[in-house]
């Protein structure tokens, strides 16, 4: 596989990470932050240990994210968000891996770790690899 060729198949790899984990969390983020707590505690036992604003903020947090992984690089208007974006979805993930650590919510780790690494992946490969030009 040529240099151009791996380059082009990072490409699309990097969209369609881009894509699958601002949809995970564009449908998070917006349950997060439109829905009564008291209904998301339902399907979600950790909100219970946080106050109605923080949940508001992790939703709005999510919901952020997940558009600073597509929006900027699809327009390419300061497309360096996009890796700041990924960046930030991967510390939410580091605090809600460390939370469910500490409440011995073990079964609930694997969902952190793998959108966690997916998140690392679209900031390296968008800082580093094949980062995204911004319009002329």
């Amino acid at each position: 596989m040529t240099a151009t060729n791996k380059n082009k198949a990072l490409h699309i790899s990097l969209w369609v990470a881009q894509v699958v984990l601002a949809l995970m969390f564009l449908m998070a983020g917006a349950m997060k932050s439109t829905q009564p707590v008291e209904e998301l505690a339902k399907s979600m036992s950790w909100v219970n240990d946080f106050s109605a604003g923080m949940v508001k903020f992790i939703g709005v947090s999510e919901l952020l994210g997940g558009i600073g992984l597509l929006l900027p690089a699809i327009l390419r208007i300061k497309p360096i968000l996009t890796p700041l974006a990924a960046m930030g979805l991967f510390t939410v993930m580091v605090f809600a891996f460390a939370y469910h650590v500490s409440k011995g919510e073990y079964g609930l780790l694997p969902i952190n770790l793998v959108l966690g690494t997916i998140a690392l992946f679209i900031a390296w490969g968008r800082y580093k690899k094949v980062p995204i030009q911004p319009k002329a």
